[in-house]
């Protein structure tokens, strides 16, 4: 039996000083990404790849410690991010493990605005069988969204105080 759990996160994060620098601090992929995510985390793959793995979580006192393939394309003004790649260790043997990612970090005249999806779909793994699927679904919606809150968080914290930095070094 397939499962299928999806969140989606918007962001609204004013900027008040050096506002007009946004679009090209958003060129700095690497730099945001970084900011964006646990740059402990990271690997920087060269020409917008990244590969980030995630924060181990426990389901049903299982480890999961997934692995995303990241791309970073900037358009006019934006930062788009999707995942190209992933994999899954430690739910026990799953062949369609599929993570999607699609996210946007926008300059607006405000400062910046962005919104992510993050879904999964995966058979039930073997060692959770009697665990019911709407069980399983829910709690993966619920590590889902704990994901983007902390990326979003991260965002309106780090991102911030690295657009600082860089503005004070530039």
């Amino acid at each position: 039996m397939s499962l299928a759990f999806d969140a989606r996160q918007k962001l609204d994060l004013p900027v008040k000083s050096n506002a007009e620098r946004l679009p090209d601090y958003l060129l700095q992929q690497e730099r945001v990404v970084g900011a964006m995510l646990d740059s402990k985390k990271l690997v920087s793959l060269g020409n917008g790849q990244f590969r980030y793995t995630v924060t181990s979580f426990k389901v049903f006192q299982l480890e999961v410690n997934p692995v995303v393939s990241i791309a970073v394309v900037n358009t006019e003004n934006n930062l788009q991010m999707s995942a190209t790649d992933s994999t899954l260790d430690g739910l026990g043997i799953v062949d369609d493990f599929e993570l999607t990612l699609d996210a946007t970090l926008r300059v607006t005249s405000e400062g910046l605005e962005g919104d992510a999806h993050l879904g999964v779909s995966v058979s039930q793994p073997p060692l959770l069988k009697f665990v019911p699927s709407r069980i399983l679904e829910s709690t993966g919606q619920s590590i889902l969204n704990g994901i983007l809150l902390g990326i979003k968080a991260r965002v309106g914290q780090q991102l911030v105080q690295d657009f600082a930095k860089w503005c004070n070094e530039n």
